[in-house]
């Protein structure tokens, strides 16, 4: 079932209005606070604090486990730290004075209709130092339901300033055809699907002219005001692109809740950071390119199914410069099922590990400052976080059956908890800090994706190539159990090893640290496993409730078909 979104709350700070030419306050501004300032500290304080009593030989136990869990926490660590950093980076409004002088012209411009009654706002001419530019916006469509299209392709008709709307259609539909003569937009259509998403875009650029383009997934429905927003930045001239960012409003299942949270940290506070470093990267919708900027790199890159991470990297490389604002101008749909979130971060941990394996920012080659090497390798190893979860698993098996420990004897529970919340805990306590709450369903996610980035890692190592896959889309839904085998076989290990362990602690009059590790660790999969079963649950009454639609229809027709005769 496919509901309309509503429109949430701004991601950062206040979008102001164009009946209101007179900025707001900077957005991001909750990273001032002196509360969340702390917070920081302390996060960072508590990852120094783990990291010397990890490395502490005087800590150090059995060496199989004792790797383990070094292996696991230096990702880990090194990951929060960098990314702590670029959060407190992110406190500058990218709005400078040139923005506000432009955007006030503009807005001027459009406040004027009043006195020209005859023309809308669609229709007027947006302008850069007084002249007007041309701008095309294009939606990506390949297969989605025709509703979701609708949505998407009205908002954007309406969207305030002088553009052409184009919908894409890679999926050949004529009803999608159809539906752009309806509503009045331009439609493409091309022969072949070769380049998936980013050819889809290239070809469209091969028939277009606009001086500027904005791309929208068919699911994501654009605010009236996205292109006074964005357009103004415009008039630095190495400015190749201003994204925004990925809001989600389908907040209706727990895969969905957890992958928007997952995500709202990324869009409020570490691609705000990026901006500081000229490293903000495009997420592939809600963005704004300029055309000759595109041209200069050779258009979308093609070779990855992650276009958009790619093509920023290659527009850095070249000297241009991105700007992200994080203020929600579009609102999508996040994966609400199983095997659509599991498709999407393949997808997404795909493009991250190619350009750590072929394109390693740190290489002497690579044209960037060092912050942008920085950046971009924190992009291609971020992945390696959900990998991570795997190692941390095994940890207390080992003890429970191996009687191996990654400290030793002498370092009791609490003092072991002690650190371990230093890192952990503060970073949960900053999330609520910074975001007013934290998602269970994000934990949980985190800890049950590494099937999924370890074959994204082989696949790349491999070279093997996987075809692309939208989120969601209008096909046929499969059991999410056929994409969850690896966890599933560990939840079952997992449940084994915590009765053996539960036997020997009650045989010993004592619970250990292992048994509650590897209780907890059981109690998240299994959390994820009744999702599953529920989800199961619902696309069988979906299939259930569609045969029923089917034999009714087929019912129907033919009764018309015998009192025609």
């Amino acid at each position: 079932m496919v509901t309309t979104p509503t429109r949430p709350e701004p991601a950062v700070g206040r979008r102001y209005s164009i009946d209101e030419p007179v900025a707001h306050t900077p957005v991001n501004a909750s990273i001032n606070s002196p509360s969340v300032l702390l917070f920081i500290v302390l996060a960072l304080l508590g990852a120094l604090a783990y990291s010397i009593f990890l490395l502490n030989p005087e800590n150090r136990g059995d060496l199989l486990p004792f790797v383990l869990v070094i292996i696991a926490e230096v990702v880990l660590i090194s990951h929060a730290l960098v990314s702590l950093w670029t959060i407190l980076s992110g406190g500058q409004d990218p709005r400078g004075f040139a923005f506000h002088r432009t955007q006030r012209e503009i807005v001027q411009s459009v406040n004027s209709l009043g006195e020209r009654p005859h023309v809308v706002p669609q229709s007027e001419p947006l302008r850069i130092d007084e002249a007007p530019v041309t701008i095309d916006v294009f939606i990506t469509v390949y297969g989605e339901p025709l509703e979701v299209i609708e949505r998407t392709a009205t908002a954007a008709l309406a969207m305030h300033g002088q553009h052409e709307t184009w919908i894409l259609d890679d999926g050949r539909s004529d009803d999608v055809r159809e539906l752009a003569a309806r509503l009045g937009a331009r439609y493409i259509r091309r022969l072949s699907s070769n380049g998936a998403k980013a050819g889809n875009v290239n070809h469209a650029l091969s028939v277009t002219s606009g001086e500027y383009f904005a791309i929208f997934d068919a699911d994501f429905v654009p605010a009236h005001d996205f292109l006074i927003e964005t357009v103004p930045f415009f008039v630095e001239e190495k400015v190749a692109f201003v994204q925004t960012p990925q809001t989600y409003g389908n907040h209706t299942t727990l895969i969905a809740r957890g992958a928007a949270f997952m995500q709202s940290l990324f869009y409020r506070f570490v691609q705000p950071g990026r901006n500081r470093f000229n490293a903000a990267f495009c997420v592939g919708t809600n963005v704004v390119f300029r055309r000759t900027a595109i041209d200069n790199v050779g258009g979308i890159y093609t070779d990855s199914l992650s276009e958009d991470v790619w093509t920023s990297l290659m527009l850095h490389e070249r000297g241009w410069t991105s700007v992200y604002i994080p203020i929600t101008l579009a609102v999508g749909d996040a994966p609400e099922t199983i095997e659509d979130y599991t498709k999407q971060q393949m997808r997404w941990a795909t493009g991250g590990f190619e350009i750590l394996l072929t394109h390693n920012p740190l290489s002497r080659r690579r044209r960037l400052t060092p912050d942008q090497r920085i950046q971009y390798l924190v992009t291609a190893t971020h992945y390696l976080i959900g990998i991570v979860p795997l190692m941390l698993l095994m940890v207390p098996p080992l003890e429970i059956f191996f009687d191996l420990r990654p400290v030793n004897l002498g370092v009791t529970p609490f003092e072991w908890f002690a650190f371990y919340f230093g890192f952990y805990g503060l970073q949960i306590l900053l999330a609520f800090a910074t975001m007013g709450s934290f998602r269970w369903e994000t934990l949980m996610l985190a800890a049950v994706s590494f099937p999924i980035y370890l074959r994204a890692l082989i696949n790349v190592i491999t070279g093997r190539r996987k075809s692309w896959h939208v989120t969601g889309g209008a096909r046929k839904r499969q059991s999410p159990f056929n994409y969850m085998v690896p966890q599933t076989l560990f939840f079952v290990f997992l449940a084994l090893t915590s009765v053996v362990a539960i036997y020997k602690d009650l045989g010993n009059g004592a619970l250990t640290l292992a048994t509650a590790w590897n209780v907890t660790n059981t109690l998240i999969i299994c959390a994820f496993i009744i999702t599953a079963v529920i989800e199961a649950r619902r696309i069988r009454l979906a299939d259930r409730a569609a045969r029923r639609r089917s034999v009714r229809m087929a019912a129907t027709a033919r009764s018309t078909k015998e009192v025609t005769s």
